[in-house]
């Protein structure tokens, strides 16, 4: 059964004031900027129920397990400012938890991208965009991907992103679909750069197909 868009399904506690940690995101907004205009993050009337979809995080620092992510339900904006970022403080993955700061509630993916970061110290951004087409050419790749029966932002989910890093199967493509989230695709990489060229370099392989 496929998910719908948009539910927090883990335990929040947060905080709702503006971040006072002092932090860039002109890298993050740029390739955002991209990945709205492809489609790829955004908000749509005729799907999902129209709410927005897809989001962006990166690590605060090199061994930190703190990050930032795009702010639940701005995907229709085009650009964002630090005001709608929120700041994941810390998160327990086996809790089920999550606890941040801002003047957003973090996105309903938030538990899958602080699974990937508690992964490896070198992942330091996360990518989730809503691909029709990588997500319905996903066996026709050879994509990794999560089974249908898991439903997004939930334990469940982290520990599948655990097993299949840890099987090595995302080592050569850093990128997997969750086949009961529909659309849904997960990139990741040393940086934001790496993780947006991977899913455009996906896209343009899935069209091919289409």
């Amino acid at each position: 059964m496929l998910d719908s868009e948009g539910v927090i399904k883990y335990q929040l506690t947060h905080t709702q004031r503006r971040i006072e940690a002092d932090f860039s995101i002109t890298e993050l907004n740029a390739w955002r900027k991209l990945l709205f205009k492809l489609g790829l993050i955004g908000q749509d009337a005729d799907r999902y129920g129209g709410l927005g979809f897809g989001n962006i995080s990166q690590r605060v620092a090199k061994a930190s397990q703190q990050f930032i992510i795009t702010g639940s339900q701005t995907g229709m904006l085009s650009t964002i400012t630090p005001e709608q970022m929120t700041l994941v403080l810390a998160s327990d993955i086996y809790q089920n938890s999550l606890t941040s700061i801002g003047l957003y509630q973090p996105s309903s993916e938030s538990l899958t991208h602080a699974s990937l970061y508690k992964l490896d110290d070198n992942i330091q951004a996360v990518i989730h965009v809503h691909s029709p087409s990588i997500w319905r050419h996903t066996h026709n790749l050879g994509l990794p991907n999560i089974d249908a029966e898991i439903p997004y932002g939930t334990v469940e989910m982290a520990n599948e992103v655990a097993r299949l890093y840890q099987s090595g199967c995302l080592q050569k493509t850093l990128l997997f679909t969750m086949l009961g989230h529909e659309d849904g695709v997960v990139a990741f990489g040393n940086t934001l750069e790496l993780a947006a060229l991977i899913i455009i370099q996906y896209l343009a392989l899935s069209l091919q197909l289409d």
